[in-house]
């Protein structure tokens, strides 16, 4: 009596107890307060000069020491939320004030009230793919093929796809655009065979490794030795990576609705968890609100980038950053689908069974800080340090002269990536600074 006394009534009230307190304004504030972020090694995928080209965001201001001084706009629509304001004084209905200690039973709706009945979900319809019909409540591998080996000795990609039973949003991820990345690859795999499909509402679409020939031979690009990631939506009659890009876009990316591509770094850098998003596209900056504790960085992104290109069709797209290149990192992957299970969660695409709290990203304008001469760099602080205006970071030092140069921080912020210790050149982009921005829509 007493065990079923605890499963039924004790352990459910004590749940909703922790759920009510951690909801708590006075808890959140000191969550935010503490600024529990993980901090992992991770890299970025597009080049320094891609964030540091990138258009500035609309209501952004850099302060004066990043050396790219902007004027904040002013907002549209502002002086206009009078209503909204108005709205939101109405009267409501009070909650009772209840002892959550005591075990009561669920309260009954008013009699004057009516329970409007649950909707039944929509149904899902077949999807169509490469030639192949994926029916309602299946999952399945399929094969694309570019077609640009030599015939007897083409080899297919694998593509997984996951058909929920109901009708829901179409998720699209990418992994080894870049050959040599390989946290990418794990993330998509776990992510898509851990979906039922009898749970899912919508479809999820994985290609683990877009460049399979650079995979096979452990190199970043094509065996044309370009850059794929530069050849978005491509053309069916260009260059090798040309052709690959259209066929993958033609023929998998324009039936996403959403598209998360999946890169790690080069050159040895390590990041934080980060998205790279355009935040001055309102549909972008909404689709950032579902990746939880992750920090985002505005990129508008550069011509030919495959998340550029699917912004341009209509398909709202991010650019999620997973780790060092040529190296599979456990805690990077958990990170990686962990955030991706928050984003179909949020999309309405599965449901899951605990959230504690609802943790938001954390969102960041940017500048990178170059060494000032060659030599050999060692760091001073860590990824994630909060770091103040003139602070040294790190120096390098010479092998020959034994001069050591130092390496200071040009504002306030956090270490959102950086260079490990190794050989640089000047003019090497080292240490990645962050300063917290407005969220989007705030």
């Amino acid at each position: 009596m007493l065990l079923k006394l605890l499963k039924n009534q004790i352990l459910p009230a004590g749940l909703a107890l922790v759920a009510l307190i951690m909801a708590h304004p006075a808890f959140a504030d000191q969550a935010k307060k503490t600024k529990e972020v993980l901090i992992a090694e991770l890299a970025e995928d597009e080049s320094v000069e891609d964030v540091e080209n990138s258009e500035p965001r609309k209501g952004a201001q850099t302060t004066p020491a990043s050396g790219n001084t902007r004027q904040k706009d002013k907002p549209e629509g502002a002086g206009q939320q009078a209503p909204a304001a108005a709205e939101s004084e109405k009267p409501k209905k009070v909650a009772p004030n209840i002892d959550l200690k005591e075990i009561a039973p669920i309260p009954e709706p008013a009699g004057n009230e009516e329970v409007s009945p649950a909707t039944e979900p929509e149904a899902a319809t077949s999807f169509e793919l490469l030639g192949s019909e994926v029916r309602p409540g299946t999952s399945t591998r399929l094969a694309w093929s570019p077609n640009i080996q030599i015939a007897g000795l083409s080899q297919p990609t694998p593509v997984l796809v996951v058909n929920g039973v109901n009708a829901g949003p179409t998720l699209c991820l990418t992994g080894a655009v870049h050959g040599d990345e390989l946290n990418g690859i794990e993330i998509v795999r776990r992510t898509v065979y851990d979906l039922n499909p009898e749970k899912l509402s919508g479809r999820v679409v994985g290609v683990p490794i877009v460049n399979l020939p650079g995979f096979q031979q452990g190199t970043r690009y094509l065996p044309d030795r370009r850059d794929l990631n530069r050849h978005f939506p491509g053309s069916p009659d260009g260059s090798l990576a040309d052709r690959i890009a259209h066929s993958l876009f033609e023929n998998v990316i324009r039936k996403c609705d959403m598209l998360v591509d999946i890169h790690t770094g080069s050159q040895k850098r390590t990041n934080l968890p980060q998205l790279r998003a355009d935040m001055n596209n309102p549909e972008v900056a909404a689709l950032t609100r579902g990746f939880d504790r992750m920090a985002v960085v505005h990129s508008s992104g550069s011509s030919g980038m495959l998340r550029t290109a699917a912004v341009e069709a209509g398909i709202r797209t991010v650019t999620m950053e997973a780790g060092e290149s040529h190296r599979i990192q456990e805690h990077q992957i958990d990170a990686g689908v962990n955030s991706l299970t928050s984003l179909m969660e949020k999309e309405g695409m599965i449901s899951r069974m605990f959230v504690w709290g609802d943790p938001e990203p954390i969102y960041y304008d940017s500048d990178w800080i170059r060494v000032p001469n060659g030599g050999i760099l060692f760091s001073e602080v860590d990824l994630g340090a909060e770091v103040s205006e003139g602070e040294v970071l790190g120096y390098v030092a010479d092998p020959i002269t034994n001069a050591q140069h130092p390496i200071r921080a040009s504002s306030k912020g956090r270490i959102i990536g950086m260079a490990v210790d190794q050989v640089v050149m000047a003019g090497f982009a080292a240490y990645h600074v962050g300063t917290e921005a407005e969220v989007p829509g705030e």
